[in-house]
């Protein structure tokens, strides 16, 4: 005999906890590689809520602080999401190919543009 368990419905409505990322780009704009500013408005853009670019609303919010970008988002955004965002910005700008998007190893929720270790390189090739 199959027993039944009837499940429990949840009836509350659940709000869903806001997710902040940040972007830290100290490193490119204490070296004049980029505009944090231009970086911000392609990031408003850009940015798709409910598959329309740069409609933000109340539920993306972002900020600016001196060398790095939060992202404060209450819908669902994935953080590979804005590094995808963030790589299309630097190929667009031509630093992509001295640049790269890393996550920091201290704080999962932040990303850092660092510079690919071009020096580390030429070392390896002289040595063979």
């Amino acid at each position: 005999m199959v027993q039944v368990v009837a499940k429990k419905k949840n009836t509350g409505v659940q709000k869903r906890k806001a997710q902040t990322f940040v972007i830290d780009c100290s490193k490119p704009v204490d070296d004049k590689i980029m505009e944090i500013a231009s970086f911000e408005k392609f990031l408003q853009d850009n940015i798709k809520v409910n598959g329309k670019a740069g409609a933000l609303g109340d539920s993306v919010r972002i900020s600016r602080d001196k060398s790095k970008i939060s992202v404060t988002a209450e819908v669902a955004l994935a953080k590979r999401y804005l590094k995808y965002l963030t790589k299309k910005y630097l190929k667009k700008n031509g630093v992509r190919d001295w640049l790269r998007v890393i996550a920091s190893n201290k704080d999962r929720s932040v990303y850092e543009l660092r510079y690919f270790n071009i020096a580390d390189n030429e070392a390896e090739e002289e040595d063979e």
